[in-house]
């Protein structure tokens, strides 16, 4: 009795292994198929990476930076103009 005990043991004791291996297997496909899918739903999606995001924000802050300095010059030539060309 004692060495049917023993089998049965041994048996279940594969069968567990066999089946952790399996849902391993299992895990890892799936893993696979919804890593897969995301990349794809984000590559549709047409999103900008962080360091171009990066780069666009640091132009558009040097336009600004730009921007108020030319009109900071346009206004002072206007007033030079308008207070020597006056009649």
């Amino acid at each position: 009795m004692t060495q049917t005990t023993n089998r049965f043991f041994d048996e279940m004791a594969r069968l567990m292994n066999d089946a952790a291996g399996a849902a391993q297997g299992v895990r890892r496909e799936i893993e696979g198929v919804v890593r897969h899918q995301a990349e794809r739903m984000l590559r549709d999606l047409d999103l900008v990476k962080r360091e171009e995001f990066d780069v666009v924000k640091e132009m558009a802050r040097l336009a600004r930076e730009e921007n108020e300095a030319l009109k900071a010059r346009i206004a002072a030539l206007e007033a030079r103009l308008g207070g020597t060309s006056q009649p």
